[in-house]
């Protein structure tokens, strides 16, 4: 019994012993989810509120609390540098992250809390931007020197993600210094020279000269700029920090309507002609060549490379080439929701935009020389909203970005057709006239024209006279004097935009639409006028042969001036007229058409408002129906289809030299 009691013993001393020792064990196998595993090797302080894993572990070996290493930042990174005197790299990422952890937190107190209106600030407020901005400036010099200033280059841990995690700290960490030093300084152009806590920055513009003296009345990271109505934000990710700058508007417009453009800016400058003021710029920092590692976290000068991300594609750092960040969309976007383009289209149709009277040219990218331009003209009550789809889809695609730059005309379409296409006329051919005629950009541009756009477009690009069509249809004894005068002949005399070789005509009602003389289209027709001062206007340029424009109007109305939807009724005058005005021998055109009927039939096939046989047009070199409404070009179809005609003609007209790299 004794024996069977001393077994007993053993037997619980053996399992106790068994049970401590599996008490005391640390690893245990968990299954996590995929997603869950990622996420922990990606997370930084860049997308959770603590800092990245890699960080942490530096700080475990270090004997530094994560907490106590962000309230003192420095003394964690000297503590990093003892501890860790043997691993340079593992050391100078995590110090980048520490600093800029640091200052993003810092950056959310209040009194570093200043509204980009606010013009004047606090001396509590100073006192934290400028604290931010040294802090920024540790991470810059520490997350470069981790990325070029090592034995391992870029190239040997080009799959590592602690890599990207850094070059993202690099990326943010200018970004943040940059826009900081605006809402600190305040400056309304870039500075030669920043100064940051004794270290100098200074600005290079050898690769966005444009910026020189551009005066800037909005700075602003596009890291975080996202935009309803956009299918997407196009960009790149790459080396660099991103930005939106907004110039300011230097240009006054006229009170009154310009009726002859072409004379009276002859020799000046057209203000409805806007320069690109929403731009895109990339911003770099580097030391000088043969900076060494501890200079560079000394205190050794930066220098902050702006560059047009549209012109140049690449950056050189130590002799290799690298990807630069880059933000296509932004621009576009903010420069829509800024000025509510949409809303306003609707408004100039009844009048209520005098502003919008005269037809505006917007550049969407400064001028580049030596990229083929794309002109996209609007339909009835739309605006350049109409071609999100399309704008955004050649912003994202690299080829056919690098080839063309858009130009957006916006215009008044409750004006006489005639009176726009006058007008949409002078205005691109004094925009073509402002540059060197030998440019790349001056030749084989391709004009882009929906709805009552395209009819512009074909009338742009059309040859023939019709002063006596229009003098029979007024009706009037002085008829004759109004339609040949100077100013007037414009009006019906056509001839083509040299500068011009292709044009895609999307859902164009050539010969006119049922839908104009529905009766609720009737209804509106009655409520748009014409503006006032377009027909006071029209009576000062013809007051040389005594006519009273103003006497003549009902003459006019049943005649030829009506309003752009009364334009495009089957029973026009207008429709009638220009009937002969067709595309000029040998111009490339293409038609794309919707067709929301199940049939094929050219007679049965309609967008809902514009039938097949209007939007047809013989001569053309392709012409593609697809299944889809008025609003065809924001289908995927015929973003697809328009593609293809511009990369066709891309490799019809190639150019040279292309984007470029940027050299130190």
């Amino acid at each position: 019994m004794g024996r069977y009691k001393q077994l007993l013993a053993k037997l619980v001393l053996l399992g106790f012993i068994l049970f401590s020792l599996s008490a005391c064990q640390l690893v245990k196998l968990q299954q996590r989810s995929l997603s869950a595993s990622l996420t922990d090797k990606t997370q930084t302080i860049l997308t959770r509120s603590q800092l990245s894993d890699a960080t942490q572990n530096s700080l475990l070996l270090s004997g530094v609390p994560v907490e106590a290493c962000l309230s003192q930042p420095e003394q964690c990174v000297q503590r990093l540098q003892q501890k860790l005197a043997d691993s340079p790299e593992q050391r100078y990422a995590a110090a980048s992250e520490i600093y800029l952890a640091r200052a993003l937190q810092l950056g959310q107190e209040k009194n570093c809390q200043i509204a980009l209106a606010q013009t004047s600030h606090s001396a509590q407020q100073n006192q934290c931007l400028d604290e931010v901005l040294s802090l920024l400036d540790q991470s810059v010099r520490f997350s470069f020197a981790y990325l070029f200033a090592t034995p391992s280059t870029p190239q040997k841990r080009i799959f590592d993600q602690r890599q990207t995690q850094v070059r993202l700290f690099y990326n943010v960490a200018l970004s943040r210094l940059i826009t900081t030093a605006y809402l600190r300084h305040r400056f309304t152009r870039f500075p030669q020279q920043l100064q940051i806590n004794q270290r100098h920055y200074q600005f290079n513009f050898d690769h966005y000269p444009e910026l020189v003296n551009t005066d800037i009345q909005l700075l602003q990271s596009s890291y975080n700029m996202r935009f309803s109505g956009f299918y997407s934000v196009n960009r790149r990710d790459g080396l660099g920090s991103e930005f939106v700058l907004v110039a300011k508007n230097q240009q006054s417009l006229s009170p009154d309507y310009i009726y002859d453009p072409e004379s009276y800016y002859a020799g000046k400058e057209n203000p409805y002609i806007h320069a690109a003021r929403y731009l895109s710029v990339t911003a770099v920092a580097q030391p000088a060549p043969n900076t060494s590692v501890e200079q560079l976290l000394d205190a050794a000068p930066l220098q902050i490379q702006l560059i047009d991300p549209f012109r140049y594609d690449q950056l050189q750092v130590a002799q290799q080439d690298y990807l630069l960040t880059a933000n296509y969309s932004a621009p576009y976007g903010l420069w829509l929701a800024e000025n509510n383009l949409g809303g306003t289209g609707y408004k100039t149709l009844i009048d209520r935009k005098e502003q919008f009277s005269m037809p505006h040219l917007f550049m969407l990218e400064p001028y580049n020389p030596d990229k083929k331009i794309i002109i996209f003209i609007h339909g009835l009550a739309s605006s350049p909203e109409a071609w999100i789809a399309l704008t955004n889809d050649i912003l994202g695609d690299d080829s056919l970005r690098q080839h063309y730059q858009v130009w957006q005309v916006f215009y008044s379409t409750n004006m006489p057709i005639l009176e726009s296409r006058a007008q949409i006329y002078a205005l691109l051919t004094q925009a073509f006239a402002m540059h060197d005629p030998h440019d790349a950009a001056m030749q084989d541009a391709v004009l882009i024209g929906h709805s009552m756009g395209g009819i512009i477009s074909r009338l742009l690009m059309g040859q023939g006279d019709i002063r006596q069509q229009a003098v029979e249809a007024i009706q009037n004894d002085k008829a004759h004097d109004f339609i040949f005068s100077a100013a007037v002949s414009k009006r019906f005399m056509f001839r083509p935009i040299e500068n011009i070789n292709r044009v895609i005509f999307i859902a164009t009602p050539h010969q006119g639409t049922a839908y104009a003389d529905r009766w609720f289209t009737l209804a509106l027709r009655k409520i748009i006028h014409l503006p006032a001062k377009f027909l006071t206007a029209a009576e000062l340029a013809v007051a040389d042969h005594n006519i009273n424009i103003h006497q003549m109007k009902k003459n006019l109305a049943a005649g030829i001036i009506e309003n752009g939807p009364s334009d495009l009724s089957y029973q026009s005058k207008f429709m009638n007229m220009t009937q002969a005005i067709q595309p000029v021998q040998g111009l490339a055109y293409h038609s794309i058409i919707g067709n929301i009927t199940r049939h094929q039939e050219p007679d049965k096939m309609t967008d809902g408002i514009v039938p097949y046989s209007s939007s047809h047009l013989s001569g053309a070199i392709s012409e593609k129906v697809i299944q889809g409404g008025h609003s065809i070009q924001e289908q995927p179809e015929a973003i697809l289809e328009l593609r293809r005609i511009l990369k066709q003609h891309m490799q019809l007209h190639p150019l040279v030299p292309p984007v470029q790299a940027v050299k130190d």
